[in-house]
């Protein structure tokens, strides 16, 4: 600075014009200054960049899985008709709630009223007949044992007793068959439940042999939740829980949630109770199903929604997604080393939580790693680590 000061003070005395002695001075200012900058600059080039990073420790996490499924209730059956008729009435709603036992159709009654009573007058002749032959018994009964007519004639009044018997017998048949079917005009209801669409209605011609049921039924006190895993989700499953079969593995399942179709979670968690003993050979998926209690009634057959199943994993690390980069279906972080130098590290994820990713492989418990700024960083590169805990590198990236 002392020679700058006097530079200026020997222009002063040169008797230039004034001119150029200050296009001289105007010069010298602005290679000073871009001295000063380019100094500045190659500073900061050289200085290391300041990152946060964090230390990576081993714990227990739980990663969920969603899968599609399918609503039914306990029981859901169709209602059809046992014999053939008009439907006289329609006793029922669509939607309604019904109890077991209850009557939905009346089917005509009429021909099947007549058709038991005469089951019933055959039964009448049926009997009479019955006396008849056994007055015919008795009567030659003292006459065979005096000798007056042969034993033959008896043998043969004793065959037509037993005859006019078994008559009395198919007629008492025929007279509970006729009161069943008239039983059957009236359709009742085989257990308590939501009724479902009612396609035939008052005066439609109904027979057993129709395509289209009556209506549904549905019990959905509690309801069975269906659902698939393809084979490899299926292995994951034996080898995440304990037990030799998938009934003891059953057994030690979590209970699982349901999410329903506008992603709101059922208030109530199930317990998964079966798993199908064979592979759906079109889809290569097995079907689990869960059980759920809907005592609400808020679940009806037909929902749909997907299984929440979750599943724990011991010792392992939680590393947040956005200290992460991808490269050629491989995830990268950078690990900080000796000199404060960095080093790029495949990692093994094996699920997520959040928004980070469950490492069991790559890392160790103890190690540091670069929680941001790594589109820029290079291998081997020095930074300054700015530290901050795990626990808030995380809800710092569960925030971003």
């Amino acid at each position: 600075m002392k020679t700058i000061y006097n530079f200026f003070i020997a222009l002063k005395a040169i008797k230039w014009p004034n001119q150029i002695k200050y296009l001289i001075v105007l010069s010298l200012t602005a290679a000073i200054f871009a001295s000063c900058k380019n100094s500045a600059d190659e500073a900061a080039v050289t200085a290391p960049p300041v990152l946060p990073v964090s230390i990576i420790n081993e714990s227990s996490e739980t990663t969920f899985s969603e899968y599609p499924a399918s609503i039914q209730g306990v029981v859901d059956i169709e209602v059809r008709p046992q014999v053939s008729g008009y439907i006289q009435k329609v006793l029922i709603s669509e939607g309604a709630y019904v109890t077991a036992g209850q009557t939905l159709f009346e089917i005509n009654a009429q021909p099947f009223k007549e058709a038991l009573n005469n089951a019933k007058a055959s039964l009448h002749a049926s009997e009479a007949a019955v006396l008849n032959a056994q007055l015919e018994v008795d009567k030659l009964t003292p006459l065979v044992q005096n000798k007056v007519v042969s034993d033959y004639q008896l043998k043969t009044a004793k065959a037509t007793y037993k005859i006019a018997v078994a008559n009395v017998e198919q007629a008492k048949a025929s007279v509970a068959s006729a009161q069943i079917n008239l039983g059957y005009t009236n359709v009742k209801a085989t257990v308590s439940g939501y009724i479902g669409l009612i396609p035939k209605k008052q005066g439609s011609l109904v027979s057993p042999s129709d395509p289209t049921a009556l209506t549904q039924l549905s019990d959905t006190k509690k309801v069975h939740v269906y659902f698939a895993l393809a084979e490899n989700d299926f292995s994951i499953f034996n080898n995440s829980y304990e037990g030799k079969t998938p009934a003891e593995r059953i057994k030690n399942l979590p209970q699982v949630e349901l999410v329903l179709a506008d992603n709101s979670i059922y208030p109530v968690k199930g317990k998964i109770d079966m798993i199908n003993g064979q592979f759906d050979k079109n889809t290569g998926a097995i079907t689990f199903r869960a059980s759920f209690e809907n005592t609400g009634g808020n679940l009806r057959s037909g929902n749909t929604g997907k299984i929440r199943l979750g599943l724990k994993h011991d010792n392992v690390l939680l590393v947040p997604q956005s200290a992460t980069v991808e490269m050629q279906d491989k995830v990268f972080v950078f690990a900080l080393h000796k000199n404060n130098k960095v080093n790029k590290i495949p990692i093994t994820v094996i699920g997520k939580s959040g928004t980070s990713y469950l490492v069991k492989n790559g890392l160790k418990s103890g190690d540091q790693i670069v929680l941001s700024g790594i589109d820029k960083l290079q291998e081997g590169q020095q930074i300054q680590p700015q530290k901050q805990a795990a626990k808030v590198a995380v809800e710092l990236s569960n925030k971003n």
